[in-house]
């Protein structure tokens, strides 16, 4: 029981935010309290929906980016013939964390233009330390009885990796990722202040017009959006960590 109620409040969540993103004027009674007499409770700029998938979109591309980069950074160092290479590793992964996302911003539009493409940079510097740490992490604590098992059996280095080092490590580089995703959707909401198109644009047209419900509908989405993405994150990790026996 203890289990089955925090899956049912998931998906009530979940099933909450889905008419919302269909069907927001139903919650307008809801919302209309928090704005000012013939302002409107609902917003309407543009599709709720619509910015939520570019949303997720842009965090997405820019998460399998950073992902591909870190994972790729972290198998070179924990090879004998990159481990030389870690400390100018680390010096890249941790360039996202010694700029904040508004710098960067900042300095991306006038090299790519207004647009997703800032935005993309700034996530996907964003998002490469958690991965690459947890990846590194993930490769380099691996059972020696394994690691040496499958070099028994005559594997190559690329089989023993792909077969045997990234499937082990595979739920601690998941944890690298879900911290990068969460953080991710949240930092994604400034990037339209460089005109792309995410849940932002509902925040600041709440700020701008002093609208309460539009800022409480931009933040609400990308809150409930982090909560389930992060606990699916987590959930897939355990099924993970259980069938590598790491658990």
């Amino acid at each position: 029981m203890r289990r089955f109620l925090p899956n049912l409040l998931r998906l009530a969540t979940l099933a909450v935010l889905v008419v919302f993103l269909f069907r927001p004027e139903l919650f307008e009674p809801l919302l209309k309290p928090l704005v000012q007499a013939n302002a409107p409770a609902i917003y309407n700029q543009g599709s709720l929906l619509s910015l939520t998938l570019s949303h997720l979109a842009t965090v997405f591309a820019a998460t399998l980016a950073a992902t591909i980069v870190a994972v790729g950074l972290a198998i070179l160092v924990t090879r004998p013939i990159g481990a030389e290479f870690l400390p100018l590793s680390r010096s890249l992964v941790n360039i996202g964390q010694t700029f904040p996302p508004v710098a960067v911003l900042a300095l991306a539009v006038p090299a790519v233009g207004f647009g997703e493409k800032p935005t993309l940079i700034a996530l996907f510097l964003y998002g490469l330390l958690p991965i690459f740490e947890n990846a590194m992490t993930g490769l380099s604590t691996l059972p020696p009885a394994i690691v040496e098992a499958a070099r028994g059996t005559g594997m190559t280095g690329w089989q023993r990796l792909t077969k045997v080092e990234l499937p082990l490590a595979l739920p601690v580089v998941l944890a690298g990722i879900r911290l990068s995703v969460t953080i991710s959707l949240a930092t994604a909401t400034i990037g339209s202040t460089v005109a792309a198109k995410t849940l932002g644009e509902v925040i600041i047209a709440g700020l701008q017009s002093n609208n309460l419900a539009f800022v409480l509908q931009g933040g609400l989405v990308v809150a409930v959006l982090a909560v389930l993405i992060y606990d699916a994150f987590s959930a897939l990790e355990r099924v993970l960590a259980r069938r590598a026996g790491r658990g």
